[in-house]
């Protein structure tokens, strides 16, 4: 019989990304083919992303456009089947909304979608259209990966799930609590990414500073970075998705000591108002926020530092935003995103009195982005020459 083609649609973060190849891996090891053209496929496979509204929007438009792309026979594909965050935190509501979708799978059936696509395609009478079960799943090294990025750099994932609580956060609600891979497990996983070519890793999770936490011995991030720095055969480590309040003078150091881990660190601090910091449940509050990003300029002189942030959160005044504009100024990243805060159903956050206006959102959200390219200019103009 012909190899089933699979196409995978994979959207969202790089953690959704890696559930994606590790999904690919485990067909192509069980014989389906996966074919980077979804008019040439049998199977189209949605890996989908839903913690705000915009990713929400986004993944529901992708799979309504493959609905309609099927409507028109534009496709090939006879089966529809959408993973990830959206089945997960929606799973039985789309199955009544979206007839057209053939299985949605919730994250814990990533090791098995070999197994629930062979029921799919070759079985009369396939069973369930929505299989969600907790959110418990955490890969490991015995997960083959098929890796899309560029062959000489990958994302790691050292773990899954988040325990922070953030209160306009529903991370926890779909991935369930952090969960950690012991090191032994990553390293022998970078073994394989390394005997495959990859030359830099990129380290990713809910939140990387809380590495370890739940795990015996509680071995820490900082643990992982000296031994991953220790492989010889990886030239880069860059690290993503650091909580302030995680992070300390141990770590940068270690940054700054080993050569093989990038002068650059994610450090998503989503506000600077002390009020709206408390309010969105975050641990540690402005000033912590002020010290951390010192520490890490005094210890790594020449660090790049990329956060991201809320604006329009319930009860932000212009007050409390133009203190959030003020410390751009000051504290000067390389590299800021923003994101207008999105009410999410289920967190408690969305309860909060004083909403803001989706204009006035878009408002605040523009004048960051501008205050912060004036300082990305400033900071490219003083590199000139060096």
């Amino acid at each position: 019989m012909k190899a089933r083609k699979v196409h995978i649609i994979s959207l969202g973060c790089p953690k959704n990304l890696v559930d994606s190849e590790v999904m690919a891996a485990l067909l192509s090891k069980s014989g389906y083919c996966i074919t980077l053209h979804e008019d040439k496929a049998d199977v189209i496979l949605i890996n989908t992303c839903a913690f705000i509204l915009p990713a929400k929007e986004e993944s529901i438009d992708e799979i309504l456009r493959i609905v309609e792309c099927k409507k028109q026979d534009a496709l090939h594909c006879t089966r529809l089947v959408v993973t990830g965050c959206l089945p997960q935190r929606y799973g039985r509501i789309l199955e009544k909304e979206l007839p057209e979708v053939d299985l949605f799978l919730g994250i814990s059936e990533v090791p098995k979608i070999a197994k629930h696509l062979d029921s799919l395609c070759f079985n009369k009478h396939p069973g369930r259209r929505s299989i969600i079960g907790k959110p418990i799943f955490l890969m490991d090294a015995h997960c083959p990966r098929l890796i899309t990025t560029p062959f000489f750099t990958a994302y790691l994932k050292i773990a899954d799930g988040c325990s922070n609580r953030c209160s306009y956060c529903v991370i926890p609600e779909i991935r369930g609590k952090a969960r950690s891979r012991p090191i032994d497990d990553i390293l022998t996983e970078v073994e394989r990414l390394v005997r495959g070519g990859v030359k830099e890793l990129i380290i990713t999770a809910q939140d990387t500073t809380a590495y370890g936490c739940d795990l015996k011995g509680k071995p820490t991030l900082n643990h992982l970075l000296q031994k991953l720095a220790s492989i010889k055969d990886i030239h880069w480590l860059r690290l993503l998705y650091t909580h302030p309040a995680g992070l300390n003078d141990d770590t940068f150091k270690i940054i700054a000591n080993e050569e093989r881990i990038c002068n650059y660190i994610d450090i998503p601090i989503q506000h600077m108002d002390d009020e709206i910091l408390a309010a969105m449940n975050r641990r540690g509050g402005s000033n912590l926020i002020r010290k951390t990003m010192k520490q890490a300029r005094d210890l790594i002189p020449d660090v790049a530092l990329r956060t991201s942030i809320i604006v329009g959160f319930p009860g932000e005044t212009h007050t409390k935003f133009n203190r959030l504009l003020s410390s751009i100024k000051e504290i000067r990243f390389d590299h800021l995103g923003v994101f207008a805060y999105s009410r999410e159903e289920g967190t408690k956050a969305a309860s909060c009195p004083d909403r803001i206006s989706e204009k006035e959102k878009e408002t605040r959200r523009q004048l960051v982005m501008e205050e912060q390219a004036v300082v990305s200019y400033d900071i490219n103009q003083s590199l000139i020459g060096s």
